[in-house]
């Protein structure tokens, strides 16, 4: 076990953390993961969910099937009518990966609320028909209904629902032993949360991105799209340290990449405040 991972669950388990499990690669090694609590091969990693959403959205503008630059309304046309609120004809696909969308902030969390009761069967027909809280570019207001929105964007562009389209492009190619996502009742996947995956899984995906969308010399994505990913920080976000970039899911999942280490570090835990040891991971130099 490396010295990283021994000083890592020293210091988690001094600051109370219910962590399970972590996984790391430096370098380009292969996953090393200690296990620290007993939990299940695959956990949900929430939020970390939008960045496998967003990186479906990047692999479809590098093949030329759409631009950030384009409009909703165009994409979904048959959910337009007179009574969407107006500004609807301004949101592009830039902004919803953003947060920038004018929606309510906390919407459509399937973590906290029942899907049936609050947003009934057409998870689409629900966003069109919200009212914007904000002019559509004006704040940061984050949602999960964004990402529900844009991984049926990635469905549409692709001709199949985006988790099948991610299995061709990125699971395969990177060897992820199992994955699952949680859908709509539409059957489309959720983009926004609700993946569940292994932590070594999670661990070649934030390498993949650490090397500019390649991983193990197999191009996964272009390197034009993830600096454009992390400049406009399209839910990813940098750890303040080490030119480190990284994101979080609810109870404390989260996916950590430094470049000045070589360093991807992915870690379940059942707790939350875990922002400190993203500090932490940014600044190990040993």
């Amino acid at each position: 076990m490396s010295k990283f991972l021994e000083d890592f669950v020293k210091l988690a388990n001094e600051d109370g953390h219910n962590l399970f499990r972590i996984s790391e690669i430096v370098n380009g090694s292969e996953p090393e993961t200690l296990e620290v609590r007993p939990a299940n091969d695959c956990c949900n990693c929430y939020s970390i969910a939008k960045v496998f959403t967003q990186v479906a959205i990047g692999i479809l503008e590098d093949e030329g099937k759409l631009s950030t630059d384009e409009c909703i309304v165009d994409i979904f046309p048959e959910y337009v009518t007179k009574d969407i609120d107006p500004n609807w004809h301004k949101v592009t696909v830039d902004m919803v990966l953003r947060h920038h969308c004018g929606f309510r902030g906390g919407d459509m969390d399937i973590d906290r609320y029942n899907i049936y009761e609050n947003f009934g069967d057409d998870f689409l027909f629900y966003i069109f028909n919200n009212s914007m809280d904000h002019e559509p570019d004006d704040h940061f207001s984050y949602s999960d209904s964004a990402y529900y929105l844009l991984a049926r964007v990635a469905s549409k562009k692709c001709g199949m629902k985006m988790d099948d389209f991610l299995w061709d492009k990125l699971f395969i190619p990177l060897k992820f032993q199992e994955v699952a996502w949680s859908h709509c009742p539409m059957g489309y996947p959720m983009g926004a949360t609700g993946l569940y995956i292994k932590s070594c899984d999670l661990c070649k995906f934030g390498e993949m991105l650490l090397n500019k969308g390649e991983y193990k010399g197999q191009r996964i994505v272009s390197e034009r799209w993830v600096n454009k990913a992390i400049e406009r920080q399209y839910d990813l976000y940098p750890t303040g340290a080490g030119n480190g970039f990284y994101k979080g899911g609810m109870f404390g999942q989260q996916l950590v990449m430094v470049p000045g280490t070589g360093r991807v570090a992915a870690w379940h835990c059942a707790g939350g405040g875990s922002n400190d040891l993203v500090k932490w991971v940014s600044e190990y130099s040993d």
